[in-house]
């Protein structure tokens, strides 16, 4: 391996890790102030009755689940919905650690059916121009993969 391979893997590891600390500080951030919605079917309510609102999908989901065709058929007609109305979208996994972020309890006691986090919306209403650091890196990062055209980059979320 060459020294620009070197620097090349490490600028991309450290990129990735800024990217994937950028999601986690959006996504706490927009909880905080109420601009997140969680599950498939909250987000496609949302974006069939206000899509211009919507400024980042994120499309949660681990190895285990890959095999789950249903949830793969919502991702796609969510993502074909979204490149349609130009909303950022990312793949992410590490679904414990978005459990975490998003303050969910580890074990539900069966009274209370956990919350669906595999599609995330982050919403900005019309009348507010919220600027959020971790937003603006996440839409950075979005812009720069469909310029290598992968139109849904895949950020890992890491387990601490």
């Amino acid at each position: 391996m060459t020294l620009e391979e070197l620097v090349a893997c490490d600028n991309a590891a450290q990129k990735m890790q800024t990217v994937s600390a950028a999601v986690e500080e959006l996504l706490v951030a927009a909880q905080r102030q109420d601009r997140l919605t969680v599950g498939v079917y909250e987000s496609a309510k949302l974006m069939n009755v206000d899509p211009d609102s919507v400024v980042l999908c994120l499309l949660a989901i681990d190895e285990d689940e890959e095999d789950d065709i249903a949830l793969q058929i919502h991702f796609t007609l969510i993502q074909s919905f979204c490149c349609d109305n130009d909303i950022n979208i990312v793949r992410v996994s590490g679904m414990q650690r978005l459990a975490q972020l998003l303050g969910e309890p580890a074990e539900t006691q069966g009274t209370t059916e956990p919350r669906d986090l595999h599609c995330l919306l982050v919403t900005n209403p019309h009348t507010d121009a919220w600027k959020s650091p971790g937003l603006v890196e996440v839409a950075s990062y979005c812009e720069e993969s469909r310029g290598n055209n992968q139109w849904v980059p895949y950020v890992p979320l890491q387990e601490r």
